[in-house]
């Protein structure tokens, strides 16, 4: 099944194709976006990443890529959300800095999380994070999920405490988002 787009009020969720990553390379190599970012990230990035990781494995059916985009501006990309069927790394995005703060994410990682239980059907979803990135705590904290573990991992910063966030289906389809 293609990755659909999805919408949200503000929102546009874009299947990821292979011509973003010109946009994204005008986005995503700023220190306040890469700093949490896992070591194990191909360099560089995005053009290496989108065509040889990202693309493969939405075609393979193990992950599902969007562009976030204003529906205001539906051709302008402000970040990132990726679901990956992989254990305990499900869940994972950037924002362009200019874009934080406004709710943006929260309102994309709602309808992505959404996707991967009420689509997928996929039982449980777990995202890792670094335990300082305290904008992506906050929205794994209100939209309901529990800290289950921490490890250190190898960030682009360097060695750091990766929490382990999680959140069941039954949990997700109690809250109402909506």
């Amino acid at each position: 099944m293609p990755t659909p787009t999805l919408t949200t009020d503000r929102l546009l969720l874009k299947p990821l194709v292979a011509e973003d990553a010109k946009q994204i390379q005008t986005l995503y190599p700023r220190w306040e976006i890469v700093r949490y970012m896992v070591a194990s990230v191909p360099w560089p990035y995005p053009e290496n990443y989108v065509n040889n990781v990202a693309l493969p494995d939405m075609a393979k059916g193990i992950a599902w890529f969007w562009t976030i985009r204003n529906r205001e501006i539906p051709d302008k990309v402000m970040g990132l959300i990726c679901l990956y069927d992989e254990e305990d790394n499900n869940r994972g995005f950037w924002l362009a800095p200019e874009y934080q703060g406004q709710g943006y994410m929260r309102e994309a990682s709602i309808a992505a999380t959404d996707y991967w239980f009420n689509v997928l059907n996929k039982p449980v979803l777990r995202a890792p994070k670094a335990a300082l990135n305290s904008r992506s705590q906050r929205i794994s904290v209100t939209s309901g999920m529990q800290l289950i573990k921490t490890v250190k991992k190898d960030y682009v910063s360097g060695l750091l405490d990766s929490d382990l966030w999680e959140i069941t289906r039954d949990e997700w389809n109690a809250r109402k988002f909506q």
